[in-house]
């Protein structure tokens, strides 16, 4: 992108992740200017993480060339359960020890910056909504497909966050009351036990150990058993890969059709590594909804796929303080 091309104010947006922190600047239209990743080695405990993560958006500022001077806000993206007003990490379970930590007047006082704090898959839905595939919509629903179920709803231009930083934790909606599926552990019923992608792979190992024949059993006794590994077999044609694949599908169609009866969305959104089992996989998710959901939103809600892939968190997050920005 041309200097001329940018529009101000630019605002720096950062991902908190387990394992990657990802960086970037964004310009006031939502068009990332940078992106960088480093690792985030949460190992080190939360004031040597609050480092890393500053470290991160310096480099992402660099990688832009622009100047402090340039940057409005900072937006950071974080997982786990947190006191988003306070601004304070609570029990994050990617995090081991970083414990009531008040991560956001940390970095800002790192970064001499105003930080706006924000759930990861909050922050996610936002940048779908403001600069990915949400763009024009009123309301959006953005399920993030992967160890888990993560879930972001944004409606009217302002986050779902819930009175006490938990709204939109879709991924835990209960989708059978007996008898349920267990995950994480001590939780049984929940969505993600039944659609996520350690979900898919659990499900082929049990259907495999209970003697179903199918191409996943050498892959499995390998050791590469994997959500792409199930849905390539699928793709190839293997009955059990595509029965799961489909059964997947229909998981998550309920869970969409119940936020559909619940808020009414625009559009509902599929993200994470799951989405490159492509159109097939969306059309199964697309046919069940109009079978079990009642008639108008079946017909007027969009079920798509996402389109800012791994950089939709701290797009995302930067727009989340572009919105406080404004609001100031």
């Amino acid at each position: 992108m041309t200097i001329q091309a940018r529009r101000p104010p630019f605002f720096l947006g950062i991902d908190l992740g387990g394992t990657n922190i990802k960086s970037g600047v964004v310009d006031d239209a939502g068009k990332q200017i940078s992106a960088v990743s480093v690792e985030t080695h949460a190992e080190n405990g939360p004031e040597a993480g609050v480092r890393t993560l500053a470290e991160a958006g310096r480099l992402a500022l660099k990688a832009s060339g622009l100047e402090w001077s340039d940057i409005a806000a900072v937006g950071l993206g974080s997982p786990g359960t947190m006191d988003i007003e306070a601004g304070m990490l609570l029990d994050p379970p990617n995090l081991p020890g970083w414990h009531d930590f008040p991560i956001r007047d940390r970095l800002a006082a790192m970064l001499e910056r105003p930080v706006v704090f924000q759930n990861d898959a909050n922050a996610a839905a936002f940048g779908e909504y403001w600069a990915g595939a949400g763009r024009g919509s009123q309301s959006l629903v953005l399920f993030t497909l992967g160890t888990g179920i993560g879930c972001g709803i944004v409606e009217q231009g302002r986050i779902v966050e819930g009175r006490h930083s938990h709204g939109a934790e879709c991924g835990h909606l209960i989708i059978q009351m007996e008898g349920g599926r267990e995950h994480p552990p001590g939780y049984f019923g929940r969505l993600e036990a039944y659609a996520s992608a350690t979900a898919l792979v659990k499900r082929a190992v049990e259907a495999l150990e209970a003697g179903e024949p199918s191409v996943l059993q050498e892959i499995h006794d390998s050791g590469g058993l994997s959500a792409r590994a199930v849905d390539q077999a699928a793709r190839r044609g293997d009955a059990l890969a595509n029965r799961l694949m489909n059964e997947t599908a229909r998981y998550l169609a309920v869970g969409a059709t119940c936020l559909m009866h619940t808020i009414d969305p625009d559009i509902i959104l599929f993200a994470g590594g799951m989405i490159a089992a492509g159109t097939p996989f969306l059309d199964v998710i697309r046919a069940e909804i109009r079978r079990i959901a009642f008639p108008v939103p079946a017909a007027k809600t969009r079920v798509e796929f996402a389109e800012l892939g791994g950089d939709a968190g701290f797009i995302g997050a930067a727009g989340c303080a572009r919105a406080h920005f404004a609001r100031t």
